[in-house]
Formats: structure tokens, C-alpha cells, sequence
């Protein structure tokens, strides 16, 4: 009985509350010189930036004779690497420049000057 009784008070306070337009009141920006949004994106890397952490990169490998590093030096003729070490190269410059090279793009890098014009390509390098 009580409950009924305050549910006949309550109802009608409670919807004048939520239907007066004085609750709900629009809110509108007006255009202002002070907000402003600026969006900028990386600047690509330079080719020279990428030839020398490539050569740095390879130059960090055991095998290699840091004096052979050269963009146009092969990874396996030049530079003595096997297909293996080609493959451990290849996953070295993903960590180096935080990129995913898919396979096929991968089996093609068989030299530096193509692992240079392959990160020079990739907008997602860093």
C-alpha cells in the first residue's frame, strides 16, 4: 500500500523532470579561433638514413666482412652469406625499421642497393 501510494506522488515529478525541455538543454559550440586540430604525419626516412642503419645492420653480423658492405654487394656471392643467413638478414631489417616484409617480397632482397629501394618503398618504415 505504501508503495503504491509514493508511486502516485513520484510519477508525475519525475516525468515533468524528464520531459521539460529546462533539463535538456542543447549544447552548441561556437566556432572559435582557440580550437584547432593539426594532424601531421612522419616525414618519410631519407635513402641515406636507410643505406646506413641497412649497412649497420649487416655489418652486425659475424659473417660479414664489414669492408665488402657495399649497395651493391649480394648477400650471397658478395658477402658470403648462405640462405639461411639471407633469411636471418631479411628478419633483421623487419626488427631494424619495425616493418613485416611478406615472403615473396623477402625471396627477391638479394642484394643491400635492393633492401635499400625495398625500405625506401615501405611508407611504414621507422
Amino acid at each position: 500500500m505504501f508503495r503504491s501510494a509514493t508511486r502516485s506522488l513520484v510519477a508525475p515529478v519525475a516525468r515533468r523532470a524528464v520531459l521539460s525541455p529546462a533539463c535538456v538543454a542543447p549544447v552548441r559550440f561556437a566556432p572559435s579561433l582557440l580550437v584547432q586540430q593539426r594532424t601531421y604525419a612522419a616525414s618519410a626516412l631519407a635513402p641515406e638514413t636507410i643505406k646506413h642503419r641497412i649497412e649497420d645492420v649487416l655489418k652486425s653480423f659475424e659473417k660479414v666482412d664489414a669492408s665488402k658492405v657495399a649497395p651493391t654487394a649480394s648477400f650471397t656471392n658478395d658477402l658470403g652469406l648462405d640462405s639461411l643467413d639471407a633469411v636471418e638478414v631479411v628478419m633483421a631489417i623487419e626488427e631494424e625499421f619495425a616493418i613485416e616484409i611478406p615472403d615473396e617480397d623477402a625471396d627477391r632482397i638479394t642484394t643491400v642497393g635492393e633492401a635499400i629501394d625495398y625500405i625506401t618503398k615501405s611508407p611504414e618504415a621507422r
